[in-house]
């Protein structure tokens, strides 16, 4: 998997290529580990992800709760094969989608 890192300021966005599973989460988590830090509005653009599993979703939500106490998140270009997984675990209530 390669990750676009785009940070502006304050604004972080990241994109996701290609699959989001339990071999590659790790690379997103040190990714926003990386840099986070000083972060108020973060975009995820899931437009080139191909898959997410329950590992990549775990990632998410780590995310999530950072940016709860730092500022927003959210996550946008979704295409109905990763949304129907947002919708089958309820974590569209969760998550900020665009």
């Amino acid at each position: 998997m390669k990750i676009t890192v785009n940070k502006n300021g304050s604004e972080l966005t990241l994109t996701p290529i290609g699959r989001l599973d339990t071999t590659t989460s790790p690379q997103l988590q040190t990714t926003v580990d990386e840099n986070i830090s000083g972060v108020t509005d973060l975009t995820v653009d899931l437009s080139k992800l191909i898959y997410l599993s329950s590992a990549g979703l775990r990632v998410l939500m780590n995310v999530q709760k950072v940016m709860l106490k730092q500022g927003k998140m959210r996550i946008v270009n979704v295409n109905e094969d990763i949304m129907e997984i947002f919708d089958i675990t309820g974590l569209t209530d969760v998550f900020r989608i665009e």
